[in-house]
């Protein structure tokens, strides 16, 4: 597929040269829109950005193929981490490609992007019949799926996913995926002078050490993770302190355990507040939950046959990491997260290789156009 192989480097190129942080993915828009409008495809805006506060909204599209069945959805998103502004494609030896060191690549998700859009192009100029084929390109991924959410899925005739945005080798597909709830504890004492008259104080920072040291973090089992990520508190070091506050997070495959060890970290901030005679504030938050498909499942099933026709091994695996697909699932979607050429995400070191994005393309080609299991 020499031809892809040559239009996938370009197109990513100018893909990465355009600025999508979280929520200003306005430019990525409008450029994706023009790149599929060329094909003859038509992408329409919703109104996500009402709720989200991107300066856009996720795009959707669907390209008819002939083919009976109901549709798939394939779906990537627009936004990139930081530092995002200035990034720049730089081509290596062997189809490899990073950033110049200073901005992330964006191969996350632009290495999705530019699958999708390969293999939507390869089908239609070579009038090949295939599957009916939903798109879905989303706004503020990054931050917990964020555009995902406030799309309107009546618009969706799809019941199954593919969603390309995975680190690993390619042929890797998540097909598990865990909730990740978020906390903050505000744990308030009382000030006091630290020299003159400690012993008329409550140290927040004090409680919420010990508190801390109580907690398991870490890997919890093969199932969860928790980390405290954040603290912050105190006016001077001559004061007892009156205020400390405290961030973390839980993950969990089972959603039930990841709620039930949060309830753990819950209760051990509680007794510290009180045994200290302070006050405990506390806030969580449900930002994604986790979903499970099926390893014999239509979606895995066909995704094997793809993957097997392309020459590729087809490996399922869970993943601590979330994506769109955490939402999809709440909305009767039932999906899996492709590995799509994206390494050392989330970093400076990003990079990626167009020969995987071929191989990935070639896979979503022979997924499309499969017959239906």
């Amino acid at each position: 597929m020499k031809a892809v192989y040559e239009d996938a480097g370009k197109i990513f190129a100018e893909l990465v040269e355009i600025d999508s942080p979280s929520l200003k993915e306005k430019k990525m828009a409008e450029h994706i829109r023009e790149m599929f409008r060329r094909l003859g495809v038509e992408l329409t805006e919703d109104d996500s950005a009402e709720v989200t506060g991107s300066d856009a909204g996720n795009l959707y599209g669907c390209v008819k193929g002939g083919k009976e069945g109901k549709p798939i959805l394939l779906s990537a998103h627009m936004d990139t981490v930081m530092p995002a502004y200035g990034k720049k494609a730089i081509f290596g030896a062997n189809g490899e490609v990073r950033s110049d060191g200073t901005t992330v690549l964006g191969a996350d998700d632009l290495a999705g992007v530019t699958a999708i859009y390969e293999a939507v192009k390869y089908l239609r100029e070579n009038q090949i019949t295939h599957c009916d084929i939903e798109l879905l390109f989303t706004t503020g991924e990054e931050i917990y799926g964020k555009g995902a959410k406030a799309f309107d899925y009546g618009r969706l005739n799809a019941d199954r996913a593919y969603v390309l945005d995975l680190s690993g080798r390619i042929g890797d597909a998540a097909y598990a995926a865990p909730s990740i709830l978020s906390f903050t504890a505000c744990m308030e004492g009382k000030a006091a002078h630290a020299g003159f008259c400690p012993e008329e104080g409550v140290n927040a920072i004090a409680a919420a050490s010990r508190v801390i040291a109580s907690l398991r973090q870490g890997r919890i089992d093969e199932e969860t993770t928790a980390n405290i990520g954040m603290i912050s508190g105190g006016r001077g070091i001559n004061i007892v302190s009156p205020e400390c506050v405290v961030r973390g997070e839980v993950r969990s495959l089972k959603h039930e355990k990841a709620v039930e060890f949060l309830r753990e970290y819950r209760e051990a901030f509680e007794k510290a507040a009180e045994e200290s005679g302070g006050r405990l504030y506390w806030e969580e938050s449900v930002d994604i939950r986790a979903y499970e498909t099926g390893l014999d499942s239509q979606t895995v099933t066909a995704y094997r046959k793809a993957a097997e026709k392309a020459g590729i091994e087809a490996r399922m695996v869970k993943t601590f990491g979330g994506s769109d697909e955490n939402v999809y699932f709440q909305y009767g979607i039932e999906g899996i997260v492709m590995a799509t050429s994206m390494n050392c995400v989330h970093s400076c070191r990003e990079y990626t290789n167009i020969h995987e994005i071929v191989s990935v393309t070639e896979i979503l080609i022979h997924l499309l156009t499969g017959e239906n299991e």
